[in-house]
């Protein structure tokens, strides 16, 4: 089996599928951008793709989420929490004194905001397609100006020394990626499901009317959030996630209810619910 990440080597969407698919025996494989890894498991070239979907500092990953909603009918299979160390990275040498410019994954540098404001305060910020892209840049650019946030295995990778380690603001600093595939997964008494929805009018209580399908089935939401729907301004899905298999009676009856007083209903898939790893210890603190 064939499991397709966010490329190149050393990001963290490596590190999350090599979690993955190392008890599967399943090697992983890079693509160059989201599109790509839908594209890869639709033409054949994976079984499954690992995508990032969220994150416990900044929020949900925009280019998977519109992925789902909008590009693709593949199933979520899995989902897979892990937890994120940043590092900063140059030229071996380098003092943070030299630096005049940081380079990571947008995400990356806001997860690192604070840091950034106490220890590098006078230096730009540059985005990079990926952490790995960043730290492979400043190595190939060889300038101690500039410094990256990458993961320990891009430095190892490229050649950086690490300036500074764990330099995330909060300990619980996590990723959730979710895994994409031709189905989702069977059962397991311990899953959640995933789907989107739009009302059929944006009146007082038009929500509250879908989520109280869910309410009056005893149905826990574990996630609810608005994505605008690319048409005009003020018209939004809205994402859920539940807990409970999409094949389980009261999920299935609640979703069939759904149907009827919504205007529009995707169920991305239903999968088994990973667990939260504990915090990792930061030196940025809080």
């Amino acid at each position: 089996m064939r499991i397709a990440y966010l490329g190149p080597e050393g990001t963290f969407s490596e590190e999350a599928a090599l979690a993955w698919a190392t008890p599967r025996g399943a090697e992983v494989v890079p693509f160059s951008s989201f599109p790509a890894l839908v594209n890869a498991v639709e033409a054949g070239l994976a079984e499954q793709a690992m995508l990032p979907i969220e994150n416990s500092l900044e929020g949900s990953v925009s280019g998977t989420v519109d992925l789902l909603i909008h590009e693709t009918d593949l199933k979520l299979c899995g989902e897979l929490v892990l937890p994120v160390r940043h590092f900063l990275v140059g030229v071996p040498g380098t003092t943070l004194a030299e630096v005049r410019t940081v380079t990571s994954h947008p995400q990356a540098l806001g997860q690192c905001r604070r840091f950034l404001e106490r220890a590098l305060p006078g230096a730009g910020q540059v985005a990079a397609l990926s952490t790995a892209a960043a730290v492979a840049g400043v190595m190939e650019a060889g300038d101690r100006s500039q410094v990256a946030i990458g993961t320990r295995r891009a430095a190892e990778l490229y050649g950086a020394e690490i300036l500074a380690a764990d330099i995330q603001d909060f300990d619980n600093n996590v990723t959730r990626f979710v895994v994409l595939a031709e189905a989702d997964a069977p059962p397991t008494g311990q899953d959640k499901t995933s789907l989107c929805f739009s009302v059929k009018a944006n009146v007082p209580g038009a929500l509250y009317e879908v989520l109280g399908v869910l309410a009056a089935a005893q149905i826990q939401m574990t996630k609810v959030e608005s994505r605008p729907k690319k048409s005009k301004l003020g018209d939004y899905y809205f994402l859920v996630d539940i807990e409970g298999h999409r094949e389980d009676p009261p999920i299935r009856a609640a979703l069939d209810q759904m149907a009827e007083v919504v205007a529009e209903l995707k169920v991305f898939g239903s999968y088994p619910a990973s667990p939260v790893p504990a915090p990792t210890k930061s030196r940025a603190g809080a």
